[in-house]
């Protein structure tokens, strides 16, 4: 590829961040707007909460889709349709009915399941094998601002009185703008002659995943990312405020700040983690680091309070959970060459059906509960949850065979 090419390549790998930085936006403000939510839908909080997991349903099962969508169509169309259905699923939500919300919730997971994937690619194109990561741990800092921006901002905002309709039109609005950028910034690709080019026979559209399913360490490693993602994803992003407000008894601006330096610990926690796995030259021992960090972050929240204010116990937590990220390198080191764009869709599959199967049993067991029971009980049961759920990952992470460069040079070595 020339050079004048990879420069058209680097220009839509910047339109790709702020069609991921939008999708964390969108994924995260629900949380700090519940409140108006359910008036606006005239729901009732639970039903509302559920109403928004509805995410993640289509997140992980369209993550498939923009895998095989991205290696069979290229980037141009298959990123203009993810986030043009990502911006209607925002404008749906102007809809007072509880079915524009469900349909515009899972439009939005839909949408947003090209985010990453779709960053990933054109940043393949763009960048050298040797700056490869450093623009993908960019395009994860990018995400994670986005998750950030749609607490801390968002929330602000919204306590200020300004009407949700107005953020989720200029959302939908931003949103679909971006799509016709993607749509021509984006080169013009000759999929068949690439596979002929890289000497790979192009295989049938369900072949690459045969190939990454069939790879006992591919479900390992999408276990144990959902496992450390959920507790940002399903408490952090949807819970957190409702739990800080009614169990911890914060006022909202304070539940608001608190929830969203999960997001911003994740800023910080997903290049710093990456850069030290590199420079070990292994992948477990950071993975495991990481995880255990969350736990202490966690430990520390509920028993011991007093210590630091519950805004760095957040910050500390999503600084650990930049570990899930990890899992997205070794599946790609695990399995062939030919099928690392399908092996991050299936991560992203597999990461997120365990957050959906995740988020109904939290709903359920403290979720309905929630503001009924004793504050302070009910917040640590909660929170004791998440910290089994990390445990297991941890257990399930020795499991894992090592991919690290390290690795390699000591094969005997797992």
């Amino acid at each position: 590829m020339n050079a004048s090419l990879k420069k058209f390549y680097i220009i839509a790998w910047v339109f790709g961040l702020i069609f991921y930085f939008l999708d964390y936006v969108i994924r995260s403000a629900p949380a700090v707007m519940i409140p108006e939510l359910v008036n606006n839908f005239n729901t009732t909080e639970l039903k509302l909460i559920s109403m928004v997991g509805t995410y993640y349903y289509t997140y992980s099962t369209c993550s498939l889709i923009a895998g095989i969508a991205l290696d069979k169509f290229g980037g141009k169309k298959s990123l203009f349709v993810g986030t043009l259905i990502l911006g209607i699923g925002c404008l749906l939500f102007l809809i007072s009915s509880q079915v524009a919300g469900v349909s515009g919730r899972l439009l939005q997971g839909a949408g947003c399941a090209f985010a990453f994937p779709g960053c990933v690619y054109l940043a393949s194109k763009g960048f050298s094998s040797k700056s490869l990561a450093t623009a993908i741990g960019f395009t994860q800092c990018i995400g994670m601002l986005g998750g950030t921006a749609g607490q801390f901002v968002v929330g602000p905002w919204v306590e200020e009185g300004v009407n949700i309709d107005t953020f989720w039109l200029w959302s939908g609005i931003a949103t679909i703008i971006t799509a016709f950028g993607l749509f021509f910034v984006i080169p013009k690709e000759k999929k068949a002659e690439e596979s002929t080019e890289t000497g790979v026979k192009p295989m049938g559209y369900l072949e690459p995943y045969k190939i990454v399913f069939k790879n006992p360490q591919s479900w390992l490693c999408g276990i144990i990312s959902g496992l450390l993602f959920a507790p940002t994803t399903i408490f952090a992003m949807t819970w957190a405020v409702a739990f800080f407000e009614k169990d911890k008894q914060f006022v909202f601006h304070d539940a608001a700040i608190t929830s969203a330096m999960v997001a911003f610990g994740w800023v910080f926690g997903c290049p710093l983690l990456g850069f030290i796995t590199d420079k070990m030259g292994r992948r477990k021992p950071v993975l495991i680091a990481g995880a255990v960090v969350m736990i202490l972050s966690l430990l520390q929240l509920i028993y011991l309070p007093e210590l630091y204010p519950a805004k760095i116990s957040m910050f500390i937590l999503g600084l650990g959970s930049g570990a899930a990220m990890i899992p997205y390198s070794v599946i790609k080191e695990a399995n062939p060459d030919f099928v690392k764009g399908s092996a991050t869709g299936a991560i992203n599959f597999i990461t997120f059906g365990v957050t959906t199967l995740l988020s109904p049993v939290f709903s359920r067991w403290f979720g309905k509960s929630l503001g009924d029971s004793a504050g302070d009980l009910h917040f640590q049961h909660s929170i004791l949850f998440w910290i089994s759920g990390i445990v297991v990952a941890i257990i399930v992470s020795l499991m894992l065979r090592e991919t690290g460069i390290k690795a390699k040079v000591q094969p005997l070595q797992a």
